[in-house]
């Protein structure tokens, strides 16, 4: 009996200690480390990627996490390019005058319109929550991440990344009005 709770004993010890090693990694991941020569590595190399995996970390958490502007770009933006990459959009959203709502809102004369004032369309209580209206600047953030910038909206895109994609869907969004926003 002594001997079967002394080898639970070390059982139980050998999977505490291989849970709290991968717990150890998930928190704090480590950069891979080449071995080279002996198995037993060397602990100042182990050492060294670790600190230079989190200076890494360091300086990427600096980088600046929204988009970048598209004012100064919009006068110069293509509307033809725009309406290309408002392709993707179309499956949810229609941009003609008059057009239905979609899974989206119709867009037609989305700049400059208040935030979630499309009439006949039913928007997440998240976006119903967002004051003001769609300036060429909250366009830009919404288009870059529209989870990021309003955290709980139905919609299901990720994004736009390029800045020069953004300022043409704007663009493009832009010339879709009886009368458009003057540029910035």
């Amino acid at each position: 009996m002594k001997i079967n709770k002394l080898a639970a004993a070390c059982l139980l010890a050998g999977i505490i200690a291989m849970t709290s090693g991968f717990v150890t990694r998930l928190v704090h991941p480590a950069a891979p480390v080449e071995h080279h020569g002996d198995s037993h590595g060397d602990e100042k190399r182990v050492l060294a990627a670790y600190v230079k995996h989190s200076e890494e970390a360091e300086v990427k958490s600096d980088a600046p996490s929204g988009p970048e502007p598209v004012a100064a770009l919009l006068a110069s933006a293509d509307i033809e390019a725009g309406k290309k990459i408002f392709k993707k959009c179309q499956s949810c959203h229609n941009a003609e005058k008059g057009g239905a709502n979609k899974t989206g809102p119709a867009l037609y004369g989305v700049v400059g319109n208040d935030v979630a004032s499309h009439e006949g369309f039913k928007y997440s209580s998240a976006l119903e929550g967002v004051a003001g209206s769609w300036t060429y600047d909250a366009l830009n953030n919404f288009l870059y991440n529209p989870k990021a910038y309003v955290k709980g909206t139905k919609m299901v895109y990720a994004g736009l990344k390029k800045t020069a994609d953004r300022a043409a869907v704007i663009a493009y969004l832009r010339a879709q009005d009886d009368s458009p926003e003057p540029l910035p």
